[in-house]
């Protein structure tokens, strides 16, 4: 067992961008990098078999809160961790369930011990706690666990963030307490990462990535981001954290984002990406690709037997066309779900690795310019 290590192996002369390589004891991660949200052990509508062959993912996420309710802890742990469980046997990164029992749990308590919520499923009452959540990611057993945090809303008072960050600061220092004196599950080391919050504060978050530095963690989030906050401030805000966080620990950037939000923030110094959003807009229809936007659903592709994606090394990409995925979507067929899955997260991580690859040219920050312009046209 080792803890994960970082090695910074390129930084650019002109912008933040940096490629660098994460070790874990299930494999080696490449950044920058994006990682498949796997909410319940599932990357919807695409195989574990998919991930690997097709999209290339290297790590991939699950969900602290829907894994404890379904299929909860005791299965995990009988199968052997959330690897064993799903077959996968590449890295896992699993969030605190803190955005989700904000999100979508009703009746929450929030006090200084933890968070009272109800159930999205029954109903049924629990308390998250940073002791309890920490116990949890240790059943899961991923290789990278979140801390404890809570998220404020966009827009929120001053007063309320300040009052919000200073309760994932003390939550903060609880987990990294229980951490200490539990042991890894399942033979290898789960690694913790802090969360920056501060919400658009400047101060807040200088004096978040402040408290969250001195801790010395493997690697860093930048959480509370894409929230609803205009995009300048996003990366007004991501820019902040970098310049704040450490140089040689790697920066996981929550929850973002658009392809385009992804290459400004690999710009302004971040490795590490997630977000729902290539399977749930590929689930409605919504195509990225290597030409620009698709909406596969329009009429206009109903004779258009090109492939799905000809600037794509992907088979799947190639191999159907954009008249087969409209009528398979315009007929409800759950095949169109799939490919679409596949066709996002494979652009995805091609273009994570063309980045990684533009950066080691040195180069970056002019291709990002033209690939932004590019792949955000709407077709």
């Amino acid at each position: 067992m080792a803890a994960l290590t970082f090695e910074l192996q390129t930084q650019s002369k002109i912008g933040s961008s940096r490629a660098g390589l994460i070790t874990t004891d299930h494999g080696s991660i490449t950044t920058p990098i994006f990682m498949p949200v796997g909410t319940v052990g599932s990357v919807k509508a695409v195989t574990q078999q998919h991930l690997k062959k097709d999209v290339n993912a290297q790590i991939i996420l699950g969900n602290t809160y829907h894994l404890y309710l379904r299929p909860g802890t005791d299965v995990l742990e009988a199968a052997g961790g959330l690897h064993q469980f799903m077959g996968w046997d590449r890295p896992i990164l699993t969030d605190s369930g803190g955005y989700q029992v904000f999100s979508l749990a009703s009746n929450r308590k929030i006090k200084p011990e933890g968070v009272v919520f109800q159930s999205h499923i029954d109903g049924s009452r629990h308390l998250f706690s940073p002791e309890n959540v920490m116990d949890i990611q240790r059943s899961i057993g991923a290789d990278i666990i979140m801390a404890f945090d809570e998220c404020p809303p966009y827009p929120s008072e001053y007063d309320y963030v300040r009052k919000s960050m200073d309760l994932t600061h003390l939550w903060l220092d609880k987990c990294f307490h229980r951490l200490s004196e539990t042991p890894d599950k399942y033979g290898y080391t789960q690694n913790l990462f802090p969360i920056v919050q501060g919400g658009i504060y400047e101060d807040l978050r200088k004096a978040s990535c402040e408290y969250v530095s001195a801790k010395n963690a493997v690697g860093n989030a930048i959480g509370g981001l894409s929230v609803g906050e205009p995009e300048q401030q996003l990366y007004d805000f991501t820019a902040l954290c970098c310049e704040n966080l450490p140089l040689h620990k790697p920066r996981y950037l929550m929850g973002v984002g658009t392809p385009w939000n992804i290459l400004e923030a690999i710009d302004l110094g971040v490795d590490m990406f997630d977000c729902v959003m290539p399977t749930r807009n590929g689930r409605n229809g919504m195509l990225f690709t290597t030409q620009g936007v698709i909406n596969i659903k329009n009429k206009q592709w109903a004779k258009d037997f090109t492939p799905m994606d000809p600037g794509l090394p992907n088979e799947i990409s190639q191999y159907y066309t954009k008249a087969y995925m409209r009528h398979l979507f315009v007929s409800d067929e759950i095949l169109g779900l799939q490919l679409a899955s596949i066709q996002n997260l494979s652009f995805y991580l091609w273009l994570v690795d063309q980045a990684r690859q533009h950066i080691q040219l040195g180069d970056y920050s002019s291709w990002k310019k033209s690939m932004v312009a590019q792949i955000s046209k709407r077709l």
